[in-house]
């Protein structure tokens, strides 16, 4: 077994392979760039290297400068975790001429899948599915409006070398193809290095699922069941979770023996996946088609780890020391139900805006669950848990250089309802302050009644809120809770000086009558002894905030919620269970105040196209003098590596031009005005 390893990442996969190899009892080295010098993974690792400036192109993704980490500090192979250099065959062939082993496949398996027209013909040697579509090079967007007549629409356009949601877009349309296919080729070059585009005929009702592979180099390959990822946004996985709640055992077999058959086909050892899409269209199961194979461990790996107990960085290691893999097929079984989420520095009530900045603020639910990458073995009497997996700390910096994602959290739990359940309660819990979040938007998620009944699709989240997200829907029994904590809020505010335990039933003072104002409508509030009375409803309960806390659980009857609080001025600000909400508490004889103390209406700006968030002016689509429609494409931003297309709000005549192509933008800068 290896005595050092060098993990050639950062943030929260560069935490979890130091974890397990702690455990294992092999030291670790960490490399970081400029910006990640205060990172936690330095922190945790037994030795660290500064490797250049902070954009990856300098650092991280540079094979010399691993390389010569490894030899200043005699690290005797390489986990490479996901992204940066992990599927760079020249990469791996590297490190063998140095003597130096990876954790991961070998070049020809990586040189083999990376392709993405290659590994399709492969796959279909190898007897697996693959989806209908042109798998040769495209000359230029004539070339390709041709081939997508000839599929038939609706159509997808991928970079060859794509990944993680870059370099894809979804064509119904000549139109579509004609104004997408040119961006698909920049983001592939800009990315990837490679800007060719093939072009394959887009799946009905489709739904995304993966099958895990594991592999050693005696010629054992697993397969440890799928993970569902359909929900998914602009192509980038926002949910997933094992096993799927589509997936019947034959079809699970059907997949996992076909995706074995390719990892063979190739000389796999170590973890992969294969990415498949179903169509969920087809009830016999029998519709899936290969994607893609990832030669890496994916983001979403801890759902399976929940569900087998198998901890896939413990064995890519293993393997890689040349160990025999101690399971067989047989060994791997599901127990429970395990969902992850993306927490990812976003603004989804502005259109999931990237959001960068200070996390003034970082507590994630119960944190003790982050120190063992597998919670708890499965089997009978297993508690659910909480897993957070995270990179970041209070008083870090969340950059402009990499990746949005700021945790994962994992739920684990003997059923579905019940690890969504969990998952609604701990983002509760979850406090950021600084950066914009997806938190809400997850816990909406989480909540849906779609998503509860498994009917999923990668369309999920434009189909259920094709206008935009807002907040999820807040029930009244909800509404009466938060309105019964903010009088007892304000109540404790008021009293300062300690006097009040906390306690509704605990209280000793005379009753109370609160008027507050949330959403619109007001709420009477009378705390008592006990609990509270909210417009005539008795809510037996507590709440447990004091002044200063950021977080509260109230509970009423058999109905307890964590809320996140802040003082605002005279008002409150409150958010729980995917929801902001705005109270402002009066004494009831004070009611009639209410009305003068609302806010004022924010000016109408819908006429300026504003740049909403940092980031390089790629391309502007119209002159001065231009008329435009709803809908039509004004601009293109690129930010964090995605080209973003900004739209006109309404319709007018381009009035006002502000900004140049090239022009670095910070967020909310002038692009140009409508005269409407």
């Amino acid at each position: 077994m290896f005595k050092k390893i060098l993990i050639a990442n950062r943030g929260e996969i560069a935490c979890r392979v130091i974890r397990t190899a702690r455990r294992m009892g092999i030291a670790t080295v960490a490399v970081y760039s400029d910006a990640d010098a205060r990172s936690p993974h330095v922190q945790l690792a037994d030795e660290a290297v500064h490797i250049g400036p902070s954009p990856a192109s300098e650092s991280y993704l540079v094979a010399e400068k691993i390389i010569a980490a490894c030899r200043q500090t005699g690290a005797e192979a390489v986990h490479p975790g996901y992204g940066f250099l992990s599927e760079r065959a020249g990469f791996v062939e590297a490190l063998e001429a140095e003597g130096i082993a990876f954790i991961g496949p070998p070049a020809g398996a990586i040189a083999a899948m990376g392709d993405k027209i290659a590994s399709k013909k492969l796959a279909k040697a190898a007897g697996v599915n693959v989806v209908p579509g042109f798998v040769g090079e495209i000359a230029n967007t004539d070339h390709a409006v041709r081939i997508a007549a000839e599929i038939g629409y609706p159509v997808m356009m991928k970079a060859s070398a794509g990944g993680g949601g870059k370099g894809m877009r979804l064509a119904y349309s000549e139109q579509d193809v004609r104004e997408g296919f040119e961006s698909v080729k920049r983001e592939g070059l800009n990315s990837f290095g490679d800007d060719r585009v093939f072009i394959e005929k887009f799946i009905l009702d489709p739904r995304h699922i993966e099958i895990q592979l594991l592999g050693d180099r005696h010629g054992t390959i697993l397969y440890l069941n799928e993970r569902e990822c359909s929900i998914q946004r602009r192509h980038q996985k926002v949910v997933e979770e094992a096993p799927s709640p589509f997936v019947t055992p034959a079809m699970r077999q059907a997949m996992g023996e076909q995706c074995v058959a390719l990892a063979r086909a190739v000389g796999y050892h170590s973890a992969g996946t294969v990415e498949l899409i179903v169509s969920g269209a087809d009830p016999s199961g029998e519709s899936f088609y290969f994607l893609e194979m990832n030669t890496r461990l994916q983001v979403e790996h801890p759902v399976t780890e929940a569900i087998t107990g198998v901890d896939l960085v413990e064995q890519m290691i293993r393997v890689a020391a040349g160990e025999k893999l101690a399971l067989t097929q047989a060994d791997i079984g599901i127990d429970g139900w395990a969902i992850e989420t993306r927490v990812y520095a976003e603004d989804p009530y502005r259109g999931f805006l990237p959001s960068i900045g200070r996390l003034v603020r970082y507590a994630p639910p119960e944190a003790a669950a982050r120190q063992e990458p597998v919670a708890a073995a499965p089997g009978a009497g297993q508690q659910p848990y909480v897993r957070v997996d995270d990179g970041v700390a209070e008083g870090g910096e969340v950059s402009m250089f990499y990746d949005p994602m700021i945790a994962k959290l994992i739920t684990w739990a003997p059923t579905r309802d019940a690890a969504a359940d969990l998952q609604v309660d701990a983002l509760d819990r979850f406090v950021i302050e600084g950066p914009g979040h997806n938190i809400h938007f997850l816990s909406a998620l989480m909540q849906h009644e779609r998503f509860r009944s498994g009917a999923l699709t990668t369309g999920f989240i434009a189909e259920e809120w094709p206008e935009g997200f807002a907040g999820a829907k807040t029930s009244e029994d909800t509404l009466r809770l938060i309105a019964a904590l903010m009088a007892g809020a304000e109540f404790t505010h008021e009293a300062r000086a300690g006097k009040i335990s906390g306690k509704i039933d605990g209280a000793p003072v005379p009753t109370s009558d609160w008027c507050v104002v949330m959403d619109g409508r007001d709420y009477a509030v009378t705390l008592a002894e006990g609990g509270a009375r909210v417009d005539g409803h008795w809510l037996a309960g507590t709440w447990d905030w004091q002044p200063g806390d950021r977080l509260s659980t109230v509970s009423g009857g058999d109905h307890a919620i964590g809320v996140q609080i802040a003082r605002e001025g005279v008002r409150w600000s409150l958010s729980t269970r995917g929801a902001r909400h705005r109270a402002l508490v009066l004494p009831a004889r004070l009611a009639p105040l209410a009305e003068h103390m609302l806010e004022k209406v924010a000016p109408d700006l819908s006429r300026f196209l504003v740049c909403p968030m940092p980031g390089l002016l790629v391309a502007l689509h119209v002159a001065e003098g231009d008329t435009v429609q709803p809908g039509q494409m004004l601009a293109t931003v690129e930010a964090m590596k995605m080209e973003n297309v900004l739209r006109a709000e309404k319709g007018g005549t381009v009035k006002a031009i502000m900004a140049k192509a090239g022009e670095s933008l910070a967020v909310d800068a002038l692009i140009l005005e409508l005269d409407s």
